[in-house]
């Protein structure tokens, strides 16, 4: 599940639907595809489609990344950001990540050297409270720009075209049957994202 869009639809899909039973997990991506292959859960939120044979992926919406910027950084004083702009001593990634596995190919890094060892299992929000404290860059999604304050806006930056993006897909088997159940979730899923994000704009480039 994406943490950030979780919190848009939930609510109102319980209160419109009070008789369906959700129960949500939140995995990284190769222990949910795991668990799919397996029959553990009915249907899975991942990033970008599955390879796998046995599932099939149908896209929910298209999300860019942003930079995150320290004030003291050189790159916080540019109006966009180039992924040569970024020095890998200077990032903040998530360890065994696909978000950062996206991140490092679209910057063409063949690894990233963690700053500290004690933040080998940090969270998006560790880094982003470390970037806010005046250390180094982070990457965010799309949909986290939305709950920044006015304050953290002004550590945001765009990359330069192309802008690097990643597709949200609804990924179930291929003998899933419960379709009625996801026609529900994955329209009121694709409403409660800005409607530019339901297609791929100009000049972002799916990493």
């Amino acid at each position: 599940m994406i943490p950030c869009m979780l919190p848009r639809f939930f609510q109102q899909v319980s209160e419109k639907h009070p008789d369906l039973d959700i129960r949500i997990l939140e995995m990284q991506t190769a222990p949910t595809t795991k668990a799919l292959l397996n029959g553990e859960i009915d249907a899975a939120i991942i990033a970008n489609q599955p390879t796998e044979v046995q599932l099939q992926g149908d896209i929910l919406y298209y999300e860019q990344f942003y930079a995150y910027v320290a004030r003291n950084e050189s790159v916080f004083k540019k109006e966009m950001v180039r992924s040569a702009d970024i020095s890998d001593e200077r990032l903040w990634l998530l360890e065994g990540h696909c978000f950062r596995d996206q991140l490092m190919r679209f910057c063409q890094m063949e690894k990233v050297k963690l700053r500290q060892a004690a933040y080998r299992l940090g969270s998006l929000e560790t880094f982003m409270r470390m970037v806010e404290s005046g250390n180094g860059v982070t990457f965010i999604p799309e949909l986290a720009t939305y709950q920044l304050s006015e304050q953290q806006k002004e550590l945001v930056r765009p990359f330069a075209i192309p802008k690097p993006a990643r597709e949200i897909v609804w990924v179930t088997r291929k003998d899933f049957i419960r379709h009625s159940v996801a026609g529900i979730l994955i329209e009121s899923i694709r409403k409660s994202v800005p409607k530019e994000m339901r297609t791929l704009q100009a000049g972002l480039r799916v990493v």
